[in-house]
Parts: structure tokens; sequence; C-alpha cells
């Protein structure tokens, strides 16, 4: 009796290619995570990155009727469409602020290397460790010029698609992860969107604000966003109770 057949979920059944070297990219995360409060007691900062894509400006058709005793609110079904925004957002991991986000209508190369640099001139002589996922931009030619520049490596960096540590993304990242540096990324293997926390606040901005929200342009949208980070901050900030550490997980 306790089947659901009116439901139905998707789930990723995702192998790993290398599972030991799957398990211990997880558990180097995992340890980050843990060590985040002591890494800012030395000046440092973890920060959980990552895009929200597509955010929709949307003005429902007529107001809202409101909850009455035997009765739900009622959103009005039609809706004008105003555009979309992208949000990039960083979770501080040991303070569980929202810090420097950036909000606009594309998620560029360049889009996201800016963001970082804001994110940075925040605290510019402080250690950075971002963790994010494998997309593309992550890995860019403009976020090692960044960092190349931001920590004072005046080494040759060679060309993009031809020679050195510009050649490729493997290369790219090899150099933005290199735990030399006093800001690098530590990258989240692919298919694990759960380990980044950011995700997880994303999920509160969408329950708290957008699933529900009646936005009357990108601007409108933009000042809302901005001002929900506002409160959160104020309000609801506080570091995830993060105890997974990395073993094999199971379905």
């Amino acid at each position: 009796m306790d089947l659901q057949p009116h439901r139905v979920e998707y789930w990723l059944n995702a192998t790993p290619d290398d599972p030991v070297a799957f398990t211990a990219q997880v558990a180097a995360v995992c340890t980050v995570y843990q060590q985040a409060p002591a890494f800012a007691q030395g000046g440092g900062h973890v920060i959980s990155t990552d895009e929200k894509t597509g955010i929709q400006a949307l003005e429902r058709a007529a107001p809202t009727l409101p909850m009455q005793p035997g009765l739900v609110e009622r959103p009005e079904y039609e809706y004008l469409r105003h555009g979309t925004q992208c949000l990039i957002a960083n979770f501080d991991v040991a303070t569980g602020t929202v810090v420097a986000p950036t909000i606009g209508p594309s998620r560029t190369e360049e889009d996201f290397a800016a963001h970082i640099a804001q994110t940075i001139a925040t605290d510019p002589e402080a250690p950075w460790l971002f963790i994010v996922d494998q997309l593309n931009i992550h890995k860019s030619e403009a976020l090692v010029q960044l960092v190349a520049s931001a920590c004072g490596i005046t080494d040759d960096l060679g060309e993009k698609e031809k020679r050195g540590t510009l050649q490729s993304m493997s290369t790219r990242a090899a150099f933005l992860s290199d735990v030399s540096h006093r800001i690098r990324f530590m990258y989240t293997p692919k298919h694990t969107s759960w380990l980044n926390q950011i995700e997880l606040w994303f999920s509160i901005l969408v329950r708290r604000l957008l699933r529900r929200g009646n936005f009357t342009s990108v601007e409108d949208l933009r000042e809302r966003i901005l001002a929900f980070i506002a409160y959160f901050n104020t309000t609801m900030a506080k570091p995830f109770k993060w105890t997974y550490k990395g073993r094999p997980l199971t379905v």
C-alpha cells in the first residue's frame, strides 16, 4: 500500500570513469567544508560559487487572490514575460552569508571572471578558495589571467589552444587549482551538484522568493533578489551543518 504509481522522480545513473579518483575528489571537497572555519580564522575565504541561469521576470496578469478560511492563496494562472536574468552567487561556507552577487543578462567567460574579480576586491589580500563545478567558464583564459595578475605570477602563460598553461581546459584547470596560489579553485566531480553548497542556497531563494514572485521587469527582479540577499544575510544566514564526509553513496 506504500506504492505511489501516480508519482515519478527522475534520477541520474552517473557512473564515474574512475571511481577511486571520484571518491578522492568528493572527500577533498568535504574536507575543505570541515576546515572552512579554521581557514576563515586565518583570514581566508572558502566560497561555494555557481550560476542560476534563466531566472524569469514573470508578472501575473491579474492580482493574486489572498487565502481565506477554507481557501488557499490563488495566484493568477496567466502571466506576462519580461525577460530573464542570470545570478552568479557566492556562499561563504564559514559564515553562511551570500557575498558579492552578480546579476546580469548572461554568464559568459568574461561575466564569470568579472564576478570573481568583484568578489576578490572585497578582501584583496586574503586567501580565496572557490568551489565550482566543471563548467567551461570556470576554466577560462580570462580567469587564468585574472588569478595570475592578482597573485603576482609573471610566468609565461602560453597561448590558448597552442601551448603552455592556456593551451587547454585541463591545463588551465591545473593552474587554477594549484594549491600554492593564494587564489585557487577546487572542482567538484561531474554530476555532483549536490556537493556544492551554493545549490542548497539556490533552493532557499526559489522557495522564499522566486516560486511565488511577481516581477514587473528585469530591473524589479534584480532589485528583489538583491533585497532578499540582504534580508537573508541579516536574519537567516548561518553555515550549513555539513555532515557528509565523502563515503560512497548507495541508491
